[in-house]
């Protein structure tokens, strides 16, 4: 049976998860229309991954949300370099806030680590300053 695997990844530059969203439907436009996160390392877990997994996005060191993973592609640079293209399901699932510290790249994260979806009513209540949700999480409150 194989196993499942989630990566974590941030989400440099964006102030919330309006924003990475906005980000990527304007780059989803310019391409094939498909969410895309390309990097320099082919996950090792692929299997894993495909298995389930998401990728789960921090914005301002806060987990805030997560995207299904559909597939990996293979994409050849202008460096002639190959790299990995994660492609994502469209669109954001918010998830409880968990911090997380700056890391660089992108790291798995296991399904028992990962934090839980909001629940379905909560997900259209307007969400909290992030500066409040993190130190509500610092002090172990969500």
């Amino acid at each position: 049976m194989t196993k499942q695997i989630n990566l974590i990844k941030l989400s440099v530059g964006t102030e919330s998860v309006e924003g990475l969203e906005e980000w990527q439907q304007m780059r989803a436009a310019a391409t094939d229309g498909a969410s895309r996160h390309v990097t320099r390392m082919w996950p090792k877990r692929e299997a894993e991954l495909l298995n389930g997994g998401s990728i789960y996005w921090v914005i301002k060191g806060i987990i805030q949300a997560r995207q299904p993973i559909l597939r990996l592609d293979e994409v050849i640079g202008g460096d002639g370099i190959r790299r990995c293209a994660i492609v994502m399901k469209p669109g954001l699932i918010r998830t409880e806030h968990a911090l997380k510290r700056p890391f660089q790249g992108w790291r798995y994260l296991t399904f028992e680590d990962a934090p839980a979806d909001l629940k379905e009513g909560k997900k259209h209540e307007e969400p909290l300053p992030a500066e409040l949700s993190a130190a509500l999480a610092e002090i172990g409150v969500r």
